[in-house]
């Protein structure tokens, strides 16, 4: 009998995969204590496994769950409870009940998005999630769907503040590019995040064009980095290059952040006097470039991430700020587990256009 490589998530799992997550947020992917809390209290309301994607028949259904939206607004409004509710009501106006969720992709929150909704509506968590690395766009995280003839797009959003009067939810249907950047703009009418369920799709699918594996990898690189987080935090940075086959860029202190939140989206600039020169990053919600003296030294989906040399632990483009000590990550994209939204370098236009950086290699 074929063994199982099944995972029993806990309290120390979810603490792990909410580091390891954030590391490979590249910047984005949510904030590590909203994580916490959601997978905190999914392990507590139930119990939960991670199951390989491999374990499923083909025919099985599949639903991404995801938030939306810019981390750094001020008004975000977004409640556990939305993203159970995203998923009761896609379940109710579209007649579809999935066999089981998986995330979009990984980061602080996202990578333990799904594990609240599983534990309390009884469906199976699947390690399949659409990118084993954070993304800013919802195309960028439909696994290759943009590339199926007449695919339709089917899309629940829920969040926003009831006490102000922005509270919504919202049915979406129609093309993937017109219902993501619809949620997009229900993003901000809502405060600025939305919580999400979305492009149900079979297991083969995704077993074929998602990142399986993706969350066992970042609970397996969250322990590592938590087995030196109190007594050798400096150490954090370097084990995470390790792991992920990566290297680290720089050390140094960060001079300045520039960050405007725009359209749904964090958009930004962040300087480092590092001990190689002065480093520039550039951001869309998640890291684009890494540039000194105006030479190119990664681009997205490379992952690059910030991570704090006083704790250990990574720093998103939404919580950075000037005078904090960083070690600056690089993964090259042939290291990472990426889903099929990564391989079509004409998803990567609007990112450019959003940076003013090139980031399609020629």
């Amino acid at each position: 009998m074929k063994q199982s490589n099944r995972i029993r998530l806990t309290a120390q799992s979810a603490e792990a995969a909410v580091l390891g997550g954030a590391v490979l947020g590249g910047g984005g992917g949510g904030a590590m204590e909203d994580g916490y809390a959601i997978a905190r209290l999914a392990v507590q309301m139930g119990d939960v496994e991670l199951i390989p994607v491999d374990e499923l028949s083909d025919e099985q259904i599949l639903l991404t769950v995801s938030a939306v939206g810019a981390p750094a607004a001020s008004a975000k409004y977004v409640r556990p409870a939305h993203f159970i509710r995203a998923v009761e009501l896609f379940q109710r106006y579209f007649a579809i009940r999935p066999n089981g969720l998986i995330t979009n992709e990984c980061g602080g929150t996202a990578t333990v998005n799904g594990w609240l909704q599983a534990s309390v509506l009884g469906l199976a968590l699947i390690d399949a999630p659409c990118n084993g690395r954070a993304h800013p766009t919802g195309i960028m995280g439909s696994i290759g769907l943009h590339q199926v003839s007449n695919y339709e797009s089917k899309q629940i959003a829920v969040g926003g503040n009831p006490y102000t009067g922005h509270y919504l939810e919202a049915l979406v249907s129609g093309t993937l590019d017109t219902t993501a950047r619809a949620v997009r703009n229900l993003s901000v009418q809502a405060g600025g995040v939305v919580a999400v369920a979305r492009n149900p799709v079979t297991a083969l699918y995704a077993k074929n064009n998602a990142a399986p594996g993706a969350i066992a990898q970042c609970i397996g690189l969250g322990e590592i980095m938590l087995a030196v987080s109190e007594k050798k935090p400096g150490m954090a940075a370097a084990l995470a290059a390790d792991y992920l086959r990566g290297a680290i860029l720089a050390q140094g202190r960060v001079t300045s952040v520039r960050l405007e939140t725009k359209d749904g989206f964090d958009i930004g600039l962040v300087s480092v006097d590092s001990d190689k020169g002065r480093l520039e990053l550039s951001f869309w919600n998640e890291y684009m470039t890494v540039e000194i003296d105006n030479q190119r030294l990664a681009t997205f989906p490379d992952l690059i991430a910030t991570i704090d040399v006083a704790t250990g632990k990574p720093v998103a483009t939404a919580e950075i700020q000037s005078g904090q000590s960083v070690s600056i990550l690089h993964v090259p994209q042939n290291s990472l587990i990426l889903g099929a939204g990564m391989r079509d370098p004409a998803l990567l236009t609007v990112a450019e256009q959003a940076v003013g950086k090139q980031l399609i290699v020629q």
